[in-house]
């Protein structure tokens, strides 16, 4: 009793701790429990069927419709029965995740097979690839989808789908994407890009983009800076610089892509066709400074100065723009044979409105170089030194430049450029040439040197004889003087003679006459003197020979002089004393001159013809004369 009441216990408390232990096996194999947790999905895979349609269709892998294998329908989060274990398999599969900045691209394994010619399956409506029946159901096809999965959360059927993650498109500022489509219609003879086709959302929207007629390959629209959800299997993107049109240009654009135009270039310009905007060929509308999206693959602009444009035919010299970094120093040869280099510029302005028809004419800037402004300039200014000599061409450089201005602009209005002024820079003749020109200028410099110091010691004789001449000056000038005092003294002693008795004033008058010509005698022998020293520079002997005749002549005017007076002195004399007194006179001077003394200093005797005391006072005056005029002797 006590063991069946034992079981009993055991029974009722065993048999429910045991459910309770094992409920989850017990419902699995039971009732077919699956509890799916919130972030998985249920995979389902049915080994058999019992009933109805046991295999798939040829070619299929998914099960829509109850077949034995691989069930497109997925299940949810949840609770399910009736899935026993030995009839379904149930896969805890997590959801599909695209991150932020990224997007899903969908390869599907089962559909309807692709149409021939495409390689991207069409979009069907399946709820983003999460309904697989629908998919299906739908007309989805294998390969991969045009259609992507944007970023978020997706319960996604990974035995229908297989899903690769990749990065959106982003477009950095100043850039443009270029786009080149891999699906589409093929392109029409003829054409390198697809036309624009609008409503595809900047070719995010494949399908609206095929359905649309989207053309195959290279494409004429370009996307902007951004991110994109661009599916990588439908659209290759390269991403290219902005173009940049900077001040002082502008840029005008060829196009490769566009109808045919009608010309504006009118009948006189035969050179290329210049169109309108959005045409083929050259748009006749330049585009000004800015930054423009242009695609580079069916587009190309060319940069076109519109300031002065300076070009250096200078090895040793190159603009910023380098068009004129091939161009080098000019060699000419000269009509005398010479050969020497010659250095140019030339200054060219090409306006706006005339830099299309640059651009038809020649394709670039730089052909405009080579194929007109090089030859043009290079064979002018050969032509020009094979006209003159070295040294002329050399003398004639503004000339030259003037006329190489007007010839050269002449030519570059035919090709609607405007000349702004050519430049002659360093010339740089033979160094043989060089060298006698340099030899030649020094013996000119030496030539005028010569003349100018010859000149000068002519100036420096004319300045010592006009010094000289003024040095005599003040002599002449004391000469004068002299003269005038010696008139001066002259009449004093003639009126002190005068005032005199009769014959002290004759004998007064006669010693003033006598100085009177001593002075005048000193006076032009002054005069002479310095008219010697005046032509002393010029001819120093010939004015010492001039001085001595002039005083030698001086002397004998002064001796005559002195002679008539003396003779008129001893005329007036021999009148006044008789001619015995005026003997015995000159007897008694001539024995004071010598001083011979015969009788003692004083002595007077009166003589038997009664004339003693005069005779004797007559004495004592004579001897008083003769002694003022010792003294005055001894004075001068």
């Amino acid at each position: 009793m006590e063991s069946l009441t034992l079981i009993q216990w055991a029974l009722l408390i065993g048999l429910p701790l045991l459910c309770l232990v094992f409920y989850k096996f017990i419902l699995r194999v039971f009732f077919g429990l699956v509890i799916i947790p919130e972030d998985r999905i249920g995979l389902v895979t049915k080994k058999f069927v019992l009933f109805g349609k046991q295999e798939l269709p040829e070619g299929r892998i998914i099960a829509t419709d109850g077949e034995a294998g691989f069930q497109a329908q997925t299940l949810p989060p949840g609770v399910y029965f009736w899935k026993w274990i030995w009839q379904y398999e149930v896969i805890f599969q997590p959801f599909t995740v695209i991150p932020t900045g990224k997007i899903g691209l969908v390869l599907a394994k089962d559909g309807m097979e692709l149409q021939t010619g495409h390689i991207l399956s069409r979009k069907v409506d399946c709820d983003t690839f999460q309904d697989a029946k629908g998919f299906l159901l739908n007309g989805g096809r294998k390969g991969r989808q045009t259609a992507i999965i944007p970023p978020g959360s997706y319960r996604v059927n990974t035995f229908l789908f297989e899903i690769e993650i990749h990065d959106m498109t982003s477009i950095p500022d100043n850039a443009v994407g270029i786009v080149t489509t891999l699906e589409g219609t093929p392109l029409e003879e003829g054409q390198i890009a697809g036309k624009l086709i609008g409503k595809h959302n900047k070719f995010q929207d494949v399908d609206t983009f095929l359905t649309n007629g989207g053309y195959k390959g290279l494409q004429e629209q370009v996307i902007l800076a951004g991110a994109y959800f661009l599916n990588p299997w439908f659209a290759k993107v390269e991403m290219v610089k902005m173009t940049e049109i900077p001040i002082g240009y502008v840029g005008v654009v060829i196009s490769f892509v566009g109808a045919d135009g009608v010309d504006l270039s009118g009948v006189e310009f035969k050179h290329g066709n210049i169109v309108s905007k959005g045409q083929r060929g050259v748009w006749a509308e330049p585009l000004g400074p800015g930054k423009y999206p242009i695609n580079s693959h069916i587009m190309k602009v060319e940069l076109v100065p519109t300031t002065n444009l300076v070009l250096n035919w200078a090895s040793a010299r190159s603009e910023a723009h380098q068009l004129d970094k091939n161009l080098s120093t000019i060699t000419v040869r000269s009509k005398d044979g010479f050969t020497f280099n010659l250095d140019v510029a030339q200054i060219i302005h090409i306006p706006n409105t005339e830099a299309p028809k640059v651009i038809a004419r020649f394709g670039n800037m730089s052909n405009l170089v080579t194929q007109v402004l090089e030859p043009t300039i290079g064979n002018y200014f050969r032509n020009s030194a094979q006209d003159a000599e070295v040294i002329d061409f050399l003398k004639s450089r503004k000339e030259r430049q003037e006329s190489a201005r007007e010839h050269i602009g002449h030519v570059l209005d035919q090709y609607n450029v405007f000349g702004v002024d050519t430049l002659i820079g360093d010339i740089v003749p033979p160094d043989s040439l060089m060298k006698t020109l340099t030899d030649r200028k020094l013996a000119e410099e030496q030539k005028v040197t010569y003349e100018t110091q010859k000149l000068a010691q002519e100036t420096r004789q004319s300045l010592e004889k006009e010094t000289a001449i003024a040095e005599i000056q003040k002599e002449i000038v004391k000469a004068d003087q002299g003269v005038l005092i010696a008139e001066r003294i002259a009449d004093a002693s003639v009126k002190k003679a005068t005032g005199d008795a009769n014959s002290v004033r004759i004998h007064a008058t006669a010693d003033a006459e006598r100085l009177k010509l001593l002075a005048g005698g000193e006076a032009e022998k002054t005069r002479l003197m310095a008219k010697a020293d005046a032509e002393k520079i010029e001819l120093l002997a010939k004015a010492e020979a001039e001085k001595i005749s002039l005083t030698g002549n001086a002397e004998a005017e002064k001796i005559l002089a002195i002679g008539k007076s003396s003779a008129e002195s001893y005329k007036l004399a021999v009148e006044g004393m008789g001619g015995d007194n005026f003997t015995q006179l000159k007897v008694m001077e001539a024995i004071g001159a010598q001083q011979i003394r015969i009788m003692p200093e004083v002595l007077i005797n009166g003589g038997g013809d009664g004339n003693g005391s005069i005779s004797g006072l007559l004495g004592l005056q004579l001897l008083e004369q003769l002694r003022k005029k010792a003294d005055s002797n001894n004075t001068n």
